[in-house]
């Protein structure tokens, strides 16, 4: 995991359950002896969340509806931190904190982790952006209710599926970075199927229950042509917001979508394209991002927003 992610130790299971009572309910025993937790069950992983959560980064209230998605805090958190590096070459080295650094959640979710873990860490402001109500609605419960993030993350809703940045970014709004963690199935199909392999490799042979052990939701879980077709629509949309944003950054979960992304990239004129490779546990993925500014336009950049 990446140097500064707080979660790259064993869980202290004592500290977690003193952060959250409830979730010593949830933990189990390994053949071996030892304390772990099921991850197929949804509830163990939100009981998890939930202390790691408050913890780590003071979030007293953290709370997402049934059958959304549940993300794994410490991989949400390598991706922030690898983000933050992108930031950090421009400026010496050093990732930029504080207000001045304003970043664009692309399908925030219930969740709203992104948003909590870039505030909490490095105390940037957010938007977060999502196609589903209910889910911006769950965030902004979330927000208000922890005086921490309140006036940090403004959550908005996107109202045509077809647009990722117009009709969320405002008129000369501009963004050091934007995050996404894109859809990576191309039907219900294939995402209940990808369900079922996770669930035999934890050693069970078949799902109770037809929702993956993180949840979700359809518009969380697939889209049309999988994330390679999400991914190509977002970086022809970037192109128009080459100006207003420094990096545009996306998770790739498939390393077959890679040499599309490259393509995508390459007509799109990007100018610098950098991959960022991920790993947790079991899980390999990796961070795409890319620029349409070259140095001296970063170096300016900075100048003017950061200092």
């Amino acid at each position: 995991m990446h140097p500064r992610n707080r979660h790259a130790a064993r869980y202290d299971f004592p500290q977690l359950i003193a952060a959250n009572p409830e979730f010593a309910s949830f933990l189990t025993h390994t053949p071996t002896g030892e304390e772990t937790v099921d991850f197929t069950d949804p509830a163990a992983v939100k009981a998890l969340n939930k202390a790691l959560l408050k913890q780590f980064y003071g979030v007293q209230h953290w709370d997402i509806p049934a059958g959304y998605l549940c993300p794994p805090i410490p991989g949400r958190a390598d991706y922030i931190h690898h983000a933050a590096d992108l930031l950090a070459k421009v400026n010496g080295g050093e990732a930029p904190r504080g207000k001045a650094v304003h970043v664009l959640d692309i399908g925030v979710g219930a969740n709203c982790v992104y948003p909590i873990l870039g505030t909490r860490e490095y105390n940037w402001r957010f938007v977060g952006a999502d196609i589903d109500p209910v889910a911006i609605r769950a965030a902004k419960h979330m927000v208000a209710a922890n005086p921490a993030l309140t006036g940090r993350i403004d959550l908005r809703l996107q109202k045509h599926a077809t647009d990722i940045f117009e009709g969320i970014v405002k008129p000369r709004e501009e963004f050091d970075l934007t995050v996404c963690n894109p859809p990576f199935h191309a039907s219900a199909a294939e995402a209940a199927a990808s369900n079922q392999r996770k669930n035999r490799n934890l050693g069970h042979a078949q799902s109770l229950e037809p929702s993956p052990n993180f949840g979700g939701k359809n518009t969380e879980l697939w889209y049309e042509g999988g994330e390679e077709a999400f991914v190509r629509l977002m970086v022809e949309q970037s192109v128009p917001l080459a100006s207003r944003v420094l990096w545009f950054t996306s998770l790739i979960s498939k390393k077959e979508t890679l040499p599309s992304a490259y393509h995508f990239l390459k007509q799109a004129g990007a100018l610098d394209v950098q991959t960022i490779g991920m790993n947790q546990g079991q899980k390999v993925s990796r961070l795409v991002a890319w620029t349409f500014q070259d140095e001296a336009q970063q170096q300016a950049w900075r100048t003017r927003r950061w200092k």
